[in-house]
């Protein structure tokens, strides 16, 4: 497999989880900086321009961050990233959906590209303020979830992999403060093997 990722992207949530399972990967950088997203030959194999996407074994394209990493938990089940049953896959999908489409899309995406959302630079810092209120707002949501558990479903899976994306960039990123226990469950991914080789390999360590 291949993945194809940007560094500090949300593509990094990805690559953490394909460490965390262990087996062979390559990975290949689109440089943003370099519009590489746009070029001919990334545009044919992702037509959305934008990261992650997975290059599986047999040639074929997975695109989007819960679909992917849905795919990595189902395809190396003894990993257990997915819960065993329905209700608990579902509520894993449930917050992945969350996190993704409002959290990242809603959330950080106005405080880092605040340019899409208000047609003026005087805008900019609405934009980012309201970013910022969602982005706080959705970690306060999911706070009572998470409590004083290790991980958010009790046991790590593939949510940690949106997790740790959204967190880094709340605390590298934004400068945005988590709440205690979030803080906290950032520290202990930050503690796990995989996540240390993947901050090494897109040079973020």
């Amino acid at each position: 497999m291949k993945l194809y990722y940007m560094n500090n992207a949300c593509s990094l949530g990805i690559h953490m989880l394909l460490n965390e399972i262990g087996k062979p990967f390559e990975i290949e950088k689109v440089d943003f900086m370099e519009r590489a997203q746009y070029q001919p030959d990334f545009v044919a194999m992702n037509p959305k321009s934008k990261v992650p996407v997975l290059q599986r074994d047999d040639g074929s394209i997975l695109t989007e961050f819960p679909a992917i990493a849905y795919y990595l938990a189902r395809t190396n089940p003894e990993k257990k990233l997915l819960p065993a049953d329905i209700d608990g896959e579902a509520r894993a999908l449930e917050l992945l959906d969350y996190l993704i489409a409002t959290v990242h899309m809603r959330g950080f995406t106005r405080i880092f590209r605040p340019e899409i959302f208000g047609p003026t630079p005087e805008d900019k810092e609405k934009v980012q303020q309201a970013g910022r209120d969602i982005v706080s707002n959705g970690f306060e949501i999911l706070r009572p979830l998470l409590g004083d558990q290790k991980y958010i479903l009790g046991e790590f899976s593939i949510v940690e992999g949106a997790l740790f994306f959204l967190e880094y960039w709340a605390v590298h990123r934004s400068k945005s403060p988590l709440p205690a226990n979030f803080q906290a469950h950032f520290e202990r991914l930050m503690a796990r093997p995989a996540v240390q080789r993947t901050l090494a390999a897109e040079g973020l360590a």
